[in-house]
């Protein structure tokens, strides 16, 4: 994996979001983690947008994965919300594994997958807040030549 790092601001979270949503394929993985508030799902709404998603995308605390289709999206998405999962052994059941067929995920909170996280997952990490937050990623190498951000 090759690590990134760059500072931000609110504005600029639709951009990045949007470069990231773009590039995203059949089987890709996104997790984003920060504390609340810290704007992953900004940036998911802004990676759904960028796949054609009309409206903006309610958050998916409640439901824990809400998923996008065809004609809706260009390419099935599932966003997920992993926040209320308390035990690792829980995440059976929402079979995730299913949306990586034909789709990708993007997971907020990965640290309740435990442990061993999601594997070659693209892994964005959010702090700080206001105009002085910072993106930190692990750019796994089946992203390669198509990581947006340089």
């Amino acid at each position: 994996m090759t690590g990134f790092s760059m500072g931000y601001d609110l504005p600029a979270a639709e951009r990045i979001g949007a470069a990231i949503g773009a590039a995203l394929i059949a089987g890709d993985v996104v997790l984003l983690a920060g504390d609340l508030g810290a704007g992953k799902t900004t940036l998911a709404r802004a990676m759904l947008k960028a796949r054609g998603l009309a409206g903006e995308a309610p958050s998916p605390t409640f439901a824990i994965v809400q998923p996008y289709a065809p004609p809706e999206v260009d390419l099935p998405i599932a966003h997920v919300d992993l926040y209320r999962i308390e035990d690792p052994d829980e995440l059976i059941e929402l079979g995730l594994d299913d949306y990586l067929y034909d789709g990708a995920l993007l997971i907020e909170w990965p640290e309740r997958l435990g442990d061993e996280g999601w594997p070659g997952a693209l892994s964005l990490s959010i702090s700080g807040d206001g105009d002085a937050r910072v993106l930190t990623a692990d750019v796994p190498a089946a992203w390669g030549a198509r990581w947006p951000l340089r």
